[in-house]
């Protein structure tokens, strides 16, 4: 079961965050850092990404939200290109980010609201 959560989460954690920035990082992963490798890659991917219940679109905008709120530039950043490839538009995105601002504070929205220009500057759609 463990391999297979792997296998399916390597497919998903792809086609979300590119396929580029996944096989760089499983390549650069060492001792230290192969076995977080992959546990993210078997749970978060392969255990909950897969599962049915919700679109990926929506997964995505929740990422967003809770990314945002926790100040997690890094992996916003990321997952902001992922809700992008994901179909989510840039208004859901700035949507998402409104609700932010109301229920984890503006300065959150404020840092997400300018990740997220550049983000959609980058992919031409801002």
């Amino acid at each position: 079961m463990a391999a297979d959560a792997y296998e399916q989460g390597l497919v998903v954690r792809k086609e979300v965050v590119g396929r580029e920035y996944v096989e760089k990082s499983i390549r650069e992963a060492d001792d230290f850092t192969r076995p977080l490798q992959e546990l993210v890659t078997s749970y978060c991917w392969g255990s909950v990404w897969t599962r049915k219940e919700l679109p990926r679109a929506t997964r995505s905008l929740l990422n967003i939200a809770m990314l945002a709120a926790m100040n997690r530039p890094h992996e916003l950043r990321l997952h902001l290109r992922g809700a992008l490839r994901n179909g989510c538009s840039a208004v859901e995105i700035r949507e998402v980010l409104l609700q932010v601002a109301v229920y984890a504070g503006v300065p959150a929205s404020v840092d997400g609201f300018r990740i997220a220009k550049e983000v959609l500057e980058e992919a031409g759609k801002g």
